[in-house]
């Protein structure tokens, strides 16, 4: 052993300086210590077959090389390559960028790359993502499905070839893995609770899509809040979107057209309810004192637009860091893994759009 450090010694200096040519490999640290390759990588590995001063010899020729180890090569021997995949429906909403940051903060913590997809709201394009990132071969997934999944067969078929998967948001409850979403039943009844209390009595819901998880959960806690304050459901005052701007502005026209129209709109997002207050203010009408309004995420424009916007704020980061967490979890907890179903809450948010003097 005495030998193999005098030898590193004295070719350190030799090695490093004619590294200059080329990119240092095992063979040449091999060489330098004439030791075999095998005895360099598993030295390197942290294999403890590898005796401690041999260990320390390969690691300092190491340095004193500058040898770098070749990621896809080592990616090859060990099945892994410390990159998660990431799918968002929309890069552009504070929401998904704020999970984004929120899941970036725990990969990097745990040394893990991120490739980012955006679906752009179609089925299709998550599915190219999905096939993006499996040939490039990601560790683990994480996804918020598109208004246009309906269908969740990609899903199963990922969860069945045992890929690590965490669904978020938009999530799928026939596929056993964890999913992280927030009370959207429970965000809706305080929206629109706080639009009674308020003193506002036909309040229109403007929904998305009807194969969407969170359409559903959030109407349905409209409606409940409706029932537990002795106030009708009128099916007509419920108008389900693609969740295009011209079709919610379309579907706001045909709320404001009704012969009796509704005096407050209960918006499914943010987004929802700045198309609805273009409409709104279009018309004439003024908020809160005409028509209340309220959205969901609490997107940062709600308080810079006039009046500002009351909403329902999502902790978005934490969703996020949470995503990271659990999908790091399955991929070094295979055996041991347990699916979870994790709700968090959400906070009422009043601003201008809602805040009227009850019995104006």
């Amino acid at each position: 052993m005495k030998e193999i450090q005098q030898r590193t010694a004295r070719s350190g200096k030799t090695q490093a300086a004619g590294m200059g040519k080329g990119q240092a490999r095992l063979k040449d640290i091999a060489r330098s210590l004439n030791i075999s390759i095998s005895t360099v990588s598993r030295a390197l590995g942290g294999s403890h077959d590898i005796n401690k001063d041999t260990r320390k010899a390969v690691v300092e020729m190491a340095r004193k090389m500058a040898y770098a180890p070749n990621q896809i090569a080592q990616s090859l021997r060990t099945n892994t390559t410390h990159t998660l995949g990431i799918i968002v429906p929309d890069l552009t909403t504070y929401f998904f960028s704020a999970n984004l940051s929120g899941f970036q903060e725990i990969a990097a913590e745990k040394g893990y790359n991120v490739m980012i997809c955006q679906s752009n709201e179609s089925y299709e394009e998550e599915m190219r993502n999905i096939n993006t990132l499996m040939a490039s071969r990601v560790d683990g997934l994480i996804i918020s499905l598109s208004k246009e999944t309906s269908k969740d067969d990609h899903l199963k078929m990922l969860h069945k070839k045992g890929i690590p998967l965490v669904l978020f948001d938009r999530v799928s409850d026939s596929i056993d893995t964890t999913r992280i979403i927030v009370d959207e039943h429970d965000g809706a009844f305080k929206a629109t609770a706080h639009l009674i209390e308020m003193g506002y009595k036909r309040i229109a819901h403007l929904s998305g899509p009807e194969n969407l998880s969170i359409s559903r959960h959030r109407q349905e806690g409209y409606i409940e809040a409706l029932q537990k304050n002795n106030l009708p459901v009128q099916e007509h005052l419920i108008r389900h979107s693609t969740l295009t701007d011209n079709d919610l502005r379309e579907q706001v026209r045909a709320l404001l057209d009704l012969p009796n129209p509704p005096d407050a709109i209960f918006a499914i997002n943010d987004a929802a309810a700045m198309q609805a207050m273009l409409v709104i203010k279009s018309r004439g009408l003024k908020m809160p004192e005409d028509i209340g309004l309220i959205g969901f995420n609490d997107e940062p424009v709600t308080s810079l637009v006039e009046p500002s916007v009351s909403t329902i704020a999502q902790p978005a980061f934490q969703i996020g860091k949470l995503a990271a967490s659990h999908v790091l979890e399955q991929i070094n907890n295979p055996h041991g893994f347990i699916a979870q179903k994790i709700i968090l809450k959400t906070e009422l948010i009043i601003r201008d759009s809602s805040k009227r003097v009850r019995g104006e």
